[in-house]
């Protein structure tokens, strides 16, 4: 097998599919589109899977000094009720390890650090991709063109390297939501480390971080391309009346912080993650809603499971199947049951449902609810050798 790979796209699955394909001998090349690596974004939440997949990739210590870990919290109505409390300890003991919240950005630039600065094509696009021989993959970025035997297309929930490989495709689609978010601009005084409310058709949230900021986020029911002159004071109209700390981290936000970004998905599951010597990872192959914070999870799974089957398989075309093997059905599995989340959770929008959910959530024990984040927290990944 040969030794030599590109990845299209510098963001956390990207970034991750680089670290383990170097971790086993491999020369990458990460193409990014952006001309400036400006780490764009708020808040993320790592599960336990996804910090296993960090510590195989040697960052998860790094990653874990940067997280506040997520041991208070849980469901709130907007009047401030509880519908489930968060046993982050009993979490951690199933598990072996708390929910991390840490600012996306953070964890971008622990990402990057890990790769030799050569490694990253900033500013260029791979605008072809083309097979010049049985091995050989070759990259166009312009002027500058990269022969590799494998690509790795982690260019998002967009990717133009999907809709080259699946023409008939017919891509991303819209969840039905929209959401707002935001890092606050100062320390807020929180009594837990993660929450979440849900009233009709919209939930509000937050994530604490190490150093006391926080990440909020708001998710309405609305038609697709809503945006807000005022997002912020639209955000405080519509949330005046909610408990507290919500109008205390809306005011500890700076105006013109707010992100807006509609939330889509791949709802139509791809036959396959792989073509000839390119492989899909992250959003470009399983673009999921955020209902189960297990987006960028997802991602890092497939980053170290690519890397352990190239490691261990004979030839590139073994190792893509065994990627594909092991990764759509999981990937793809989860990609429905965050979408089940969704409309059972903050999609829901009419009184009786609304009350009918409600109830359901009070009377469900904690053990129970530990038993179903297990499904998806509970993945071990291959060692990389």
């Amino acid at each position: 097998m040969g030794s030599t790979a590109v990845v299209v796209g510098g963001g956390i699955g990207g970034l991750a599919a680089a670290i383990g394909l170097r971790r086993i001998g491999r020369q990458v090349t990460v193409v990014e589109r952006a001309a400036v690596l400006d780490d764009a974004g708020a808040g993320i939440s790592l599960a336990a899977n996804g910090m296993r997949a960090l510590d195989e990739l040697g960052v998860g210590e790094a990653v874990r000094a940067a997280s506040r870990g997520q041991y208070s919290g849980g469901t709130r109505t907007p009047e401030g009720g509880w519908l489930a409390r968060m046993d982050g300890a009993a979490l951690e003991k199933a598990v072996g390890t708390p929910i991390m919240g840490i600012p996306r950005a953070t964890l971008h630039r622990l990402l990057r650090e890990s790769l030799p600065a050569e490694t990253l094509l900033v500013g260029s696009e791979a605008c072809s991709i083309r097979q010049i021989g049985p091995g050989t993959v070759r990259v166009g970025c312009g002027d500058t063109v990269l022969d590799a035997d494998l690509v790795v297309a982690a260019d998002g929930i967009g990717s133009r390297v999907r809709d080259r490989l699946f023409p008939v495709h017919p891509g991303p689609v819209y969840s039905g939501s929209t959401v707002l978010r935001a890092i606050t601009g100062q320390a807020v005084a929180l009594r837990t480390d993660f929450e979440l409310t849900w009233g009709h058709g919209v939930e509000f949230g937050h994530i604490a971080f190490q150093d006391g900021r926080a990440e909020w986020h708001a998710v309405l029911n609305l038609p697709a391309g809503t945006r807000f002159t005022d997002p912020l004071a639209e955000m405080r109209r519509r949330f005046h009346g909610w408990h507290d700390p919500i109008p205390a981290l809306l005011d500890a936000t700076r105006p013109g912080s707010v992100l807006h970004h509609d939330v889509s998905e791949l709802r139509t599951p791809l036959p396959s993650y792989t073509v000839g010597r390119i492989a899909l990872l992250g959003d470009a192959a399983h673009a999921m809603t955020p209902n189960l914070g297990q987006g960028a999870c997802q991602a890092l799974e497939d980053a170290v499971t690519l890397a352990a089957a190239v490691g261990a398989e004979p030839t590139v075309e073994a190792a893509l199947a065994r990627y594909d093997a092991e990764r759509r059905p999981r990937s793809q599995a989860v990609a429905r049951a965050a979408r089940q989340a969704g409309r059972m959770g903050q999609q829901l929008s009419h009184p009786l449902t609304v009350a009918l959910r409600n109830t359901a959530m009070r009377l469900t024990p904690s053990r129970a609810a530990v038993h179903m984040i297990l499904r998806h927290h509970g993945w071990v990944p291959p060692r990389l050798s």
